[in-house]
């Protein structure tokens, strides 16, 4: 019988020191299975980011019609709401479409192509959320504000800064590793 005995703490700390002084092991080139298989993990996370953000909105503005102030909405308000929420329904088609896709592809050996469509689909997604954000911004500011004009001054603001977080920021980013992107690296 062999008796294993536990580290001390300060036993840990040296092997933790000891390991982090090694080189890391060099990783194997990533052939084209590995990368689309890569690639569908992070369309996978992404959407399940999105889909979480997309269906709480879209719960909230559904339970809006329901409430007792709702019918006291104008009809511009009415009319901005049917838009927010059929945006809001667009958009969680489009963040939830690259499951289905998956679904309905797996076994077909498709799977670059699905990681293709699955990204166009976020993308687009992406783009309807952050119309249905503005649109959900100008509803509650134009009751809360009493105007359209000021609302819109503020939600303007806020979809500047959707675009430069969501969009501005990773493209110059992309723009600025050019040689990586050429070269396939996509790491």
């Amino acid at each position: 019988m062999t008796a294993t005995r536990r580290l001390t703490e300060a036993e840990w700390r040296i092997v933790e020191e000891e390991t982090a002084r090694r080189p890391p092991a060099p990783r194997p080139p990533e052939g084209a299975r590995e990368r689309v298989n890569r690639r569908w993990q992070e369309v996978l996370q992404e959407t399940r980011v999105a889909q979480t953000g997309v269906q709480i909105l879209f719960g909230f503005l559904l339970s809006l019609a329901f409430t007792v102030r709702f019918r006291e909405l104008g009809g511009f308000d009415r009319g901005l709401y049917v838009v927010t929420v059929v945006l809001a329904a667009s958009s969680t088609a489009a963040l939830i479409a690259p499951v289905s896709l998956h679904r309905c592809l797996s076994g077909l050996r498709l799977k670059e192509e699905v990681v293709i469509a699955a990204g166009r689909l976020m993308v687009c997604g992406m783009v309807l959320l952050s119309l249905t954000v503005a649109c959900t911004l100008l509803l509650i500011l134009n009751v809360v504000l009493g105007g359209v004009l000021a609302a819109g001054i503020v939600v303007g603001g806020v979809m500047l800064w959707f675009a430069l977080c969501w969009y501005v920021t990773p493209y110059r980013l992309r723009r600025r590793a050019p040689s990586r992107i050429r070269d396939g690296d996509t790491r």
